[in-house]
């Protein structure tokens, strides 16, 4: 293998993934693979990076994705009582998802938004300032 192969997988990698993740909800390990061979990388390499951040997923997902962030800001502000919300409305506890596959939650650090603290993201969409309340009109509203 040369290494302009390599350099070139590295480049492509996170794209790759990311069109993975949003196609199939998930990055399984027959992709993870299949993308080490064809770009040049070790399976190692490319598990490394669709582990590594947070918005990827080697397991399957629900529809919705609710991450909480549970860094200091968020941690001051309560985030405690989103994460115990969530957990009441839905019945899972963080890293699960519900049964029916309608959501799955999971905490994760810092989502940018520590001045709305606490914030969680609803799949790509931020939601800030979270009251109880305003939690349960938030996960009604899901599809």
């Amino acid at each position: 293998m040369s290494d302009g192969l390599k350099v070139r997988g590295w480049e492509h990698l996170l794209e790759l993934l990311q069109e993975e993740q949003e196609k199939t909800g998930y990055i399984s390990e027959q992709f993870i693979e299949l993308t080490a061979k064809s770009i040049g990388l070790s399976i190692s390499e490319v598990y490394g990076v669709a582990t590594f951040y947070h918005l990827l997923s080697t397991k399957p997902l629900g529809r919705n994705v609710i991450r909480v962030c549970k860094c200091d800001p968020c941690y001051l502000k309560n985030s405690q009582l989103v994460v115990e919300t969530i957990q009441e409305k839905l019945g899972i506890a963080p890293g699960e998802t519900t049964p029916d596959g309608k959501f799955s939650f999971q905490l994760i650090n810092c989502i940018g938004a520590c001045e709305q603290a606490p914030a969680m993201l609803l799949n790509h969409d931020l939601h800030g300032y979270l009251t109880p309340v305003k939690i349960e009109k938030i996960l009604e509203a899901c599809p």
